[in-house]
């Protein structure tokens, strides 16, 4: 069971510094949440994990994943998505604190580029509280209302 008590570490790594129990464990996760609690039938093993520049951030506690996002460099910029906490650790506050991750891990990796995300729509107010704007119509991915968010990097 996570707790507030139990520590976290946060990582930020490249797909090529990955376990292949850290990369079954997130994989774990994504499908527990995605597929399964959100009842949306898709391909989330996109091929896209172990390629290019991709990064991975991970909260750890207790050896298991609570929180994730996946960071791909894009035509139009950075891309974050696949923003996940885990069922047991929500309450926590991990989602603040994983797009903070995030964004820092886009400042030192791609400074100055542009950041896109595509999000469930009712989460427009929380990524705005990130600098992202709506930059599209709410759109169905999957069968969940989404929007795409924008943030541009100040100078």
């Amino acid at each position: 069971m996570t707790t507030e008590n139990t520590p976290i570490v946060w990582q930020d790594l490249h797909h090529s510094s990955l376990s292949a129990a850290q990369l079954y464990a997130i994989l774990a996760l994504r499908s527990e949440v995605f597929v399964v609690e959100q009842n949306c039938i898709y391909q989330d093993i996109d091929g896209l994990d172990l390629v290019g520049e991709h990064r991975h951030i991970v909260a750890w506690q207790q050896d298991k994943p609570a929180a994730y996002a996946r960071i791909l460099r894009v035509e139009e910029g950075v891309a974050i998505g696949r923003v996940i906490v885990a069922p047991a650790a929500r309450g926590l506050k991990l989602g603040y604190q994983l797009m903070e991750q995030a964004l820092m891990s886009c400042a030192q990796h791609w400074p100055q580029m542009p950041i896109v995300l595509s999000a469930q729509a009712h989460l427009q107010k929380f990524y705005g509280s990130f600098g992202f704007v709506a930059c599209s119509e709410i759109y169905d991915e999957d069968g969940i209302p989404h929007i795409k968010m924008c943030r541009e990097v100040k100078a």
